[in-house]
């Protein structure tokens, strides 16, 4: 895996417990595919926090995955939250 930054990896741990980010806009923002995610969560996250994300993860409340998304969301985040510009989150 490549060297990532502190806050990136933080974001990228805040896109992946967030229910309606899928693992595709993780993808597009930082080139990490789905498995790569799931290695770096298993790696930064305590046994069981990581055990609790990958049961919600595969329980089907969560959106992970675009192909089990409502077809009329077309977004990958919430219309109320703060915009990201080139990958970093803006002033809170």
């Amino acid at each position: 895996m490549e060297k990532l930054a502190p806050a990136d990896i933080d974001r990228i741990i805040e896109m992946a417990w967030e229910d309606r980010t899928p693992f595709e806009a993780i993808y597009l923002q930082f080139g990490l595919p789905e498995s790569k995610v799931i290695a770096l969560m298993r790696h930064e996250l305590k046994r069981s926090s990581f055990n609790l994300w990958r049961k919600r993860v595969n329980s089907g409340v969560s959106q992970k995955h675009a192909k089990t998304r409502n077809p009329d969301i077309a977004r990958f985040k919430c219309s109320l939250q703060k915009t990201i510009s080139l990958n970093k989150i803006s002033k809170r």
